[in-house]
């Protein structure tokens, strides 16, 4: 906290109504709302190029009723949102209030028209479910919508400055929706016709030398050509490194810009957006108990160092949820090329610990895999665990987003080790200092029931959710298949994140709240700076950006109503 000069005759290097820290999801929508609202915005981002995590996301965004699903016929209702939000996240702590809950269901359909009148495309995705669809609420898909291919020379000098997307290391230009064809393209003539679309996209794009964004980049990219359309200032290289109060009030930030320090006022209100603290090794050390609290493995955004949440905590901010994360299964192969992630939700496959056992529904979210990797490691070493899968598997699928090894891993994966290989399930096990007995047991056990598309022991392949990751030519089940055909092999998964999901607990209009649940006049937090609404879990694809989006999106909404600050 900074008070220095909090006389009347502090002089400002800058002075505006509303200030958002952070260019993703949440500060871009934010200054559009505040702009809206008839308040000068600025935007400030530390890092060089703009959308945050947000771009470097697969750019879908999770909201129950959305005006997209219902331009498609896709029924929801405020009821069914509020119970799938009962049923999967409970009692999430105070950052998933009933109140909290009810502002996110009844504002957030508004949210999404308010960007599409500012020239923010969304496309449905009927097939996409819920991560738990099965719960009472949830739904067989729609609620999850993304942007369709950006155009980034729209920009004009900012065409060359957001933040990389998941798709920036394969090759094609493809949203989240495409990246389940790429990895199936030759399993079903419809997954075929639209990675054929999503090639003749690419071409086309290196042909008139355009610079195409997809998945996060792009809904990046339509919120940043919304607000430098509304002519609101985003400054880059400019970090904030504390927050100026008077009388208790948060009334602007200290930032460094060009080396120098520079005062900003915010006569309405400051937005901390700036994500979590995923890159903070002391802070992960302080609160991230037994859950990798190093972040060795963490692919979150480079601007995730925490700064501005604690910030906020020297002001008596509360905080909750610290200790977890976006968990992200993974392989230790670099730069996104590996469809091996995903493996797991494929049939001939499963997740064992070191005691050759498996854990958890392998074709779960994300988030639920990850948790279950922590639990499980109590009892057997299981971060990092073991893919176990067959040749039929190898032959079968592409193993790259490059489309050129189909039906063969690259030559370089098993001489460098990043894929194991063995005759026999007895001398995999040895090879990967895994109990042979208990995995010989448990594909034997496994295997009985995956011929008929069973699996008792963890229901796999019984929601949506698991079907829609599988192998759609598969049957009876496109998420189950023996594991029976040698030579074996298996491949090291760890608990990776793409960021923090704790921090600052705000109220229904993302005011940050301090002691007594009392807010800290004129501070605002969303995204990764802020407990998540959504509790310790995924509730589906894009839950993280619309958290994001929404309670900037409220925020500034809240500050447009306050009285400005003295002068």
């Amino acid at each position: 906290m900074t008070e220095q000069g909090v006389q009347q005759n502090r002089t400002w290097d800058e002075s505006v109504d509303f200030v958002s820290v952070g260019s993703g999801g949440g500060g871009l929508v934010a200054a559009l709302r505040a702009n809206a609202e008839g308040l000068d915005a600025l935007v400030l981002e530390k890092q060089s190029k703009f959308g945050g995590s947000t771009a470097m996301s697969g750019g879908m965004v999770w909201m129950p009723n959305n005006p997209v699903m219902q331009s498609v016929g896709l029924e929801d209702s405020y009821e069914d949102g509020m119970a799938y939000f009962e049923s999967v996240v409970g009692d999430g702590g105070p950052g998933s209030s009933k109140a909290r809950r009810h502002a996110y269901l009844t504002e957030g359909p508004g949210m999404i028209g308010f960007l599409q009148e500012r020239g923010v495309p969304f496309m449905a995705a009927p097939n996409w479910a819920d991560n738990y669809d099965t719960y009472p609420g949830g739904k067989k898909g729609g609620r999850s919508i993304e942007c369709p291919p950006f155009d980034a020379s729209s920009l004009g000098e900012y065409e060359h400055r957001i933040q990389p997307g998941i798709t920036a290391g394969i090759g094609f230009v493809a949203g989240s929706q495409d990246l389940l064809s790429l990895q199936n393209f030759n399993r079903s003539p419809r997954k075929f016709a639209r990675t054929a679309r999503v090639f003749m996209r690419t071409k086309l794009a290196r042909a008139r030398r355009k610079t195409m964004l997809a998945g996060g980049a792009a809904l990046a990219g339509n919120l940043m050509k919304s607000v430098l359309d509304a002519g609101i200032p985003i400054w880059g290289d400019t970090a904030v490194t504390d927050l100026i109060t008077e009388n208790g009030r948060v009334v602007g930030v200290l930032a460094t810009k060009d080396g120098k320090d520079v005062l900003i006022q915010a006569r309405r209100g400051v937005l901390l957006a700036a994500g979590g603290f995923a890159r903070n090794q002391r802070m992960r050390e302080t609160y991230g108990g037994d859950q990798v609290p190093s972040g060795e493995w963490t692919i979150a955004n480079a601007g995730d160092t925490g700064e501005v949440m604690q910030a906020a905590m020297r002001l008596g901010a509360q905080t909750d949820l610290m200790d977890d994360a976006w968990w992200l299964p993974r392989t230790l192969q670099g730069g996104g090329i590996s469809t091996m992630d995903n493996a797991r939700c494929r049939p001939r496959t499963i997740l064992v610990a070191a005691d050759g056992k498996r854990f958890c529904n392998e074709a779960n979210s994300k988030m639920q895999v990850g948790k279950a990797m922590f639990a499980k490691d109590k009892v057997a070493k299981a971060v990092p665990c073991w893919l176990i899968t067959d040749d039929r598997y190898r032959k079968r699928y592409n193993h790259t987003h490059q489309l050129r090894h189909l039906g063969r891993f690259p030559k370089e994966w098993t001489e460098t080790g990043y894929v194991k290989a063995a005759a026999t399930l007895d001398g995999l096990a040895r090879i990967c200092e895994i109990d042979p007995v208990g995995l010989a047991e448990t594909v034997k056990q496994f295997n009985i029931h995956a011929r008929n598309g069973e699996d008792p022991e963890f229901g796999r392949g019984v929601s949506d959710y698991n079907r829609m990751n599988g192998d759609p030519a598969n049957k009876p089940n496109p998420s189950l298949g023996p594991i029976e055909e040698g030579p074996f092999y298996a491949v090291q998964i760890v608990p990776a994140d793409v960021g923090t999901c704790g921090g600052l607990i705000t109220d229904e209009h993302g005011r940050v709240l301090a002691e007594g649940d009392q807010p800290i006049q004129g501070l605002y937090a969303t995204g990764n700076t802020s407990a998540t609404v959504m509790g310790r879990t995924y509730m589906s694809a894009g839950g993280s950006i619309a958290n994001s989006m929404m309670y900037g999106y409220l925020a500034a909404a809240h500050a447009a109503t306050t009285a400005e600050t003295a002068s």
